[in-house]
């Protein structure tokens, strides 16, 4: 275990910055060493394949440079890339998943990993959620000690009005100064990202950064759900 490492799991590029992009930049600055392993491609969904698949390519090759640029503006250490597909993650058996992560655990032994909520809209963020629990099962030795849930705009809020979860954050980070950090890290993202009011654009995610922060008496803050945090 590294006393001062976190690894960050998510379904896709920019899901890892939208979540906790302003937490890493601050534990960046702190001294942490911070990986990033996002899972899905994030592409092939969304674009058409009648011509062969160079279309494809390209975007997903243009999707994980920008997650290179967006992790250089946090100061995180390492990106991975899972190459599962994107949002089909479903049709993967778990096992396959959880082996993936377990692999990235075992080489870099992180004290804390952040990753997805379990009620979010995409099927991709929850089975990503799933996984992630079964690799960081509190065995004897286990290096994870510290296990936290981000929300995802788009994703999180999106979930049916009635549905028996949701998120309820109960850990709130100060990124009150990485604010600029995040944002650098989102427009790294500029394809993905969209024209306010949608909750997926650089305005609304600086907008609940200031909710979230308010809500316990700071500027701006990530808020999170506490999976599992052993002293």
């Amino acid at each position: 275990m590294k006393q001062n490492c976190a690894l960050v799991v998510a379904a896709h590029p920019d899901d890892e910055i939208l979540g906790c992009g302003g937490t890493v930049a601050e534990l960046c600055a702190q001294g942490w060493e911070v990986h990033h392993l996002i899972l899905a491609e994030g592409a092939a969904s969304r674009l058409p394949t009648a011509d062969g698949r160079a279309c494809v390519s390209n975007e997903i090759s243009a999707l994980q440079h920008s997650a290179q640029q967006a992790a250089e503006a946090l100061g995180v250490s390492s990106v991975e890339f899972g190459g599962f597909p994107d949002n089909r993650m479903d049709g993967i058996d778990l096992l396959d998943i959880v082996k993936r992560i377990e692999s990235a655990i075992d080489a870099l032994r992180p004290l804390r990993v952040f990753t997805h909520q379990a009620w979010d809209v995409n099927v991709d963020h929850r089975m990503v959620h799933e996984a992630v629990a079964a690799a960081t099962r509190p065995t004897p030795g286990h290096p994870v000690k510290q296990l936290l849930y981000f929300e995802v705009p788009s994703s999180t809020e999106w979930r049916a009005s009635g549905a028996t979860m949701a998120f309820h954050p109960n850990y709130f980070f100060d990124v009150s100064r990485r604010l600029d950090n995040k944002r650098r890290a989102l427009e790294a993202y500029d394809a993905e990202m969209r024209t306010f009011p949608h909750p997926r654009s650089v305005k609304a995610v600086m907008h609940l950064a200031a909710w979230r922060g308010v809500t316990v008496g700071l500027t701006a803050a990530e808020a999170f759900q506490v999976g599992r945090w052993i002293e």
